[in-house]
Parts: C-alpha cells; sequence; structure tokens
C-alpha cells in the first residue's frame, strides 16, 4: 500500500509560484511513474505533469514552460514548481502513483490564483 500527502497548496495572486511538494510512504524509486493531476470545479480531473523512476519527465501543454516536475528519491518526494500562475490554474491538486498497475493518490492540496 502506497500513501501520498501533498503539501504546499494556497492563495497565490496571478503571476505568483507555488511549489507543492508529494511524500510517499514508500521508495519513490520503486513506483513506475509520479504524476500531479488537477481537477478544477465542475471539470474532469487532468493529467499537468509526469515523471518516471528513470527521471524522464513531460509536462502538458497548457502549463509547459510554467510548470516543472522533479523528485528527491532520497526523500521520497516529488515536487511541482509552479510559476506564473493564472486564475485558470485554480483547482485541487493531487499527487498520484502507479505501481504495478495500481493507482494511489494523495488526499489532494487546493490552489487558488486570485487577485
Amino acid at each position: 500500500q502506497v500513501q501520498l500527502v501533498e503539501s504546499g497548496g494556497g492563495l497565490v495572486q496571478p503571476g505568483g509560484s507555488l511549489r507543492l511538494s508529494c511524500t510517499a510512504s514508500v521508495s519513490i524509486a520503486s513506483i513506475y511513474v509520479m504524476a500531479w493531476y488537477r481537477q478544477a470545479p465542475g471539470k474532469e480531473r487532468e493529467l499537468v505533469a509526469h515523471i518516471f523512476s528513470r527521471g524522464d519527465t513531460d509536462v502538458e501543454d497548457f502549463v509547459k514552460g510554467r510548470f516543472t516536475i522533479s523528485r528527491d528519491d532520497s526523500k521520497n518526494m516529488v515536487y511541482l514548481q509552479m510559476n506564473d500562475l493564472q486564475p485558470d490554474d485554480t483547482a485541487v491538486y493531487y499527487c498520484n502513483g502507479k505501481q504495478l498497475m495500481v493507482d494511489y493518490w494523495g488526499q489532494g492540496t487546493q490552489v487558488t490564483v486570485s487577485s
């Protein structure tokens, strides 16, 4: 069983930055891929970025150039650095891990971008 706990959300003004953190209860080196998803009110959950155990990363086009995903295997943590945040980025952000064809989810952290 993998437990994931997100932190770092909050209220930020447009153009601001936040760094989300995800702490795993197991070694993330054993998890095939870690990812960040988000879900805005009234919308479906969508993939934001992912990072494989070997280090390959990818971010979706709508955040490319603004968001960066990274990992620290020594701390079992995955990060999402979010820069130039815009109101459309307002959502609950979820950490996800895929291991042995099973999806694990954190409880989510709220990010609100508003002036």
